[in-house]
């Protein structure tokens, strides 16, 4: 008999403030402290965290403060709008994890949710709210609560509550959503978040390929080579023009010495844009790597055409024609080759002297080949010059 007292009590201290709770959100005062008394109770035991009837007051609660604080608002009252957005985010958050207990099977494993259907109308209906939390927030530099209220609303798609609903395929405002909550992590420089959305975002198309400039970003915090090498391979097939894709690939492909796919993007690019100085440079430079040094003099040159104020088609034609006199140099026929060989360091002279104009401070590059340049062609005072300053 005092064992199965001990069991009645709690029992009857939960349908006690359970009651005290109802009393209050019927009256419509202090809807605050209702709440704080089912919080509570969650908090005493594993057994309440079980308990349905908690977690529906519990909902019943905020709802009352959402519908007070809608009115204020309708009637234009003074209200915090972040408060306002909040019991939002509190009413999915309660009742998505009502549901989830609602949802378990009885003894017999049937499954019959009692409190779905009426919730998931309600929130169906503030769904808009929780979109406009994260603007509101993100207006307000508050990227991690943005982000809280972006995820939350693209969640519900995958929720059962809201399963009659099927946002993933009737909410076209599903991808915006995504990009905001794409953007909100990659402010917070938080690679996980930012990747999280960000293929769904992708299809947000007025702001696509900024989501794939800050998936890369991601990837490279991540240190994950093959995301930021896809990543940046995709960008470019879609958005050529981009500013960001074409020179970081050019870059890798570069380093890594694979003229032949530096080609493949420089040809790609320039199918879109047969003038832009970026792919025909790339263009010049692989065929420069894999020693196309005529082919590459008419790219370069193609260049100065449309730009003469730009420094490397002058370099790149100056080091083809230099590597030319070179290869004949060692041949070691210095009499059969002599007259070919001056003409040769004869045409890279200009070049390399206009690049040296252009680019005076990057005497690494010009200097040593000004140097074989006035050294082969006799050219006295030049060469002192150049031989002193190479010395310094």
């Amino acid at each position: 008999m005092f064992g199965a007292s001990l069991l009645v009590v709690p029992a009857q201290a939960q349908k006690k403030e359970i009651n005290e709770a109802r009393t209050i959100i019927k009256s419509g005062q202090k809807l605050e402290q209702a709440e704080k008394l089912m919080i509570d109770l969650l908090g005493k035991s594993a057994e309440n965290r079980q308990n349905l009837k908690i977690y529906a007051t519990w909902y019943d609660a905020v709802e009352a403060q959402y519908i007070q604080a809608n009115e204020k608002l309708y009637l234009k009252e003074k209200y915090d709008t972040a408060a306002f957005f909040n019991l939002t985010r509190r009413l999915y958050d309660i009742a998505q994890s009502l549901d989830s207990l609602d949802a378990m099977p009885d003894k017999k494993g049937r499954v019959k949710p009692e409190y779905r259907k009426r919730n998931s109308q309600t929130l169906n209906q503030l769904r808009p709210n929780l979109y406009s939390g994260g603007i509101y927030h993100f207006q307000h530099t508050q990227y991690d609560e943005a982000y809280d209220f972006f995820s939350l609303y693209l969640d519900a798609a995958n929720q059962p509550l809201f399963s009659d609903y099927h946002y993933a395929e009737t909410d076209s405002l599903m991808p915006t959503a995504a990009y905001w909550a794409t953007l909100c992590g990659y402010r917070q420089n938080d690679a996980d978040k930012t990747l999280h959305y960000a293929k769904l975002a992708q299809a947000y198309q007025p702001r696509a390929q900024y989501v794939l400039q800050y998936q890369c970003e991601a990837y490279l915090q991540q240190k994950n080579k093959e995301g930021i090498l896809e990543t940046l391979r995709e960008g470019f097939r879609r958005y050529p023009l981009y500013p960001y894709f074409f020179p970081r690939l050019a870059d890798y492909y570069t380093t890594e010495g694979r003229n032949d796919s530096l080609m493949v993007i420089a040809e790609y690019g320039l199918s879109v844009d047969s003038e832009n100085p970026l792919f025909l440079l790339a263009k010049s430079l692989a065929l420069l790597n894999t020693e196309k040094y005529d082919e590459c003099i008419e790219v370069s040159l193609q260049m100065i055409a449309i730009n003469d104020t730009l420094p490397e088609p002058y370099y790149n034609i100056s080091t083809c024609y230099l590597n030319q006199a070179l290869m004949l140099e060692e041949k070691g026929e210095p009499r059969k080759y002599r007259q070919q060989i001056e003409q040769l360091y004869a045409d890279a002279r200009p070049y390399l002297e206009k690049y040296r104009e252009l680019v005076p401070n990057d005497k690494q590059r010009w200097a040593p080949g000004l140097y074989r340049i006035y050294l082969n062609l006799n050219m006295g005072s030049e060469f002192e010059e150049i031989d002193h300053l190479m010395r310094d």
